[in-house]
């Protein structure tokens, strides 16, 4: 069976473990202060999600990162190897406090969020909704579409069928470089946290 952590929990990272606790799929969560910190969001969510080190949360096949851009080179350290595994880059490049952008000199972010991730399959994902959005149920009336994007497609298919056991309708744009709008700043963000879309 496919396992899966959450490296972060922020807005993010808690309105996906949210999902997963929803939908009764088990999901490993971390950060940066240690499990113990996360004791009241486990207690929270349920057995299906586990509070565990970034150590242990690094070795699970599917790993999303919802940190902060800046912070993936640390989040991602104590990684052994990535032997093919899938990390879902749920970031974004974000110039603060303008909110605006980061100047990445013409790159798109999740190619240097891949960099740190060598030997992964890595996927731009979750990342174009607002956590406050994200955390709503996605499947109440209609599904909440989640765009994606990936230089591997049997990876993007796996996220893609995750998104959809999540509740989400998933909608792979193709390689990264297919998926730019889909990056900070691009066409398919929301912005707007009133929006129901």
């Amino acid at each position: 069976m496919t396992s899966y952590s959450i490296i972060g929990a922020g807005a993010t990272g808690t309105a996906l473990a949210q999902q997963f606790s929803r939908k009764n799929i088990r999901v490993k969560i971390a950060n940066t202060r240690g499990r113990e910190s996360l004791s009241d969001l486990t207690a929270t969510l349920g057995n299906n999600v586990e509070a565990t080190s970034t150590q242990d949360a690094l070795k699970a096949d599917v790993v999303i990162l919802a940190v902060p851009f800046d912070r993936v080179p640390d989040a991602v350290r104590q990684a052994a190897t990535w032997d093919n595994r899938i990390v879902v880059d749920a970031t974004n490049a974000i110039k603060f406090p303008e909110f605006l952008p980061r100047d990445l000199c013409g790159r798109l972010s999740t190619e240097i969020v891949a960099e740190a991730l060598p030997g992964a399959r890595v996927v731009k994902g979750f990342n174009t909704l607002p956590a406050a959005i994200l955390a709503r149920v996605p499947d109440d009336h209609g599904r909440r579409v989640i765009f994606l994007a990936g230089n591997n497609s049997p990876a993007n298919a796996e996220v893609a069928a995750l998104a959809s056991a999540l509740g989400y309708a998933p909608i792979v744009l193709g390689s990264l470089n297919e998926g730019k709008h889909a990056q900070f700043g691009g066409a398919l963000m929301v912005h707007d946290l009133t929006s129901h879309g």
